[in-house]
């Protein structure tokens, strides 16, 4: 029986460490509208590098560890070019984001177990909208509020304050009153990439890692 849950086909995105989900627990992932895997890796290696077809495999071997991850693969995937970053965070940095997105429209998404998860919409050089994964009440950008209506079809809950938290200074985190919190902090990245499926009508699946991808460095821009 087909499930009507939202979030299924992205569950894959939100193993822990230790059951070892393809793409571990640190990598973004953005979707470029109308541009090509090519004109993807030209603007994330800074006008330098074209690509080269390779497979996830390699990807990852190329990634390593480094300072947010030294490669980047690309596929198309209809109206859009998904690119990866194995153990990278750099797609969610507002300066980077800006310059990949300059001319373009951009969703970029990056989760990082050991600092923090984020959702990043650029058209045109201006970031429309982001947030914590943890937080989609509290958002950021030129129209804040672009994705609301799509926030809210997914369960996200977008009216919380901070009464609804509990600060401890010995911790990083806060904790909360409220079954909101728990929720966000359980489900905030397959809730992510399906925000991002209604926005580009692009469902990222693991299959999609068994494909070709065009791979090529990124410059690292601070």
């Amino acid at each position: 029986m087909a499930t009507t849950d939202p979030l299924a086909p992205f569950q894959w995105l939100n193993a822990s460490e230790s059951q070892a989900g393809p793409l571990g627990v640190i990598f973004s992932v953005a979707f470029f509208r109308n541009l090509d895997p090519s004109e993807v890796v030209r603007r994330f290696s800074n006008g330098d590098d074209s690509g080269q077809e390779s497979d996830f495999e390699e990807l990852k071997d190329k990634a390593g560890g480094g300072d947010g991850g030294g490669h980047v693969g690309v596929f198309r995937a209809g109206a859009w070019s998904v690119a990866i970053a194995p153990y990278g965070w750099w797609m969610t940095d507002h300066k980077m984001l800006a310059e990949l997105s300059r001319d373009c429209e951009v969703l970029a998404i990056t989760r990082h177990d050991y600092a923090v998860h984020s959702l990043e919409y650029a058209i045109g050089g201006t970031i429309v909208t982001g947030h914590r994964l943890w937080y989609p009440h509290i958002r950021w950008g030129s129209d804040p509020d672009r994705l609301n209506d799509y926030m809210r079809e997914l369960g996200m809950e977008l009216d919380m304050t901070d009464d609804d938290y509990i600060y401890d200074a010995d911790e990083d985190e806060p904790e909360s009153n409220s079954d909101a919190w728990d929720i966000n902090l359980s489900t905030g990245v397959p809730r992510a990439f399906a925000l991002a499926a209604k926005v580009t009508g692009v469902s990222f699946t693991a299959d999609m890692l068994d494909q070709p991808l065009l791979i090529g460095p990124i410059a690292h821009r601070r």
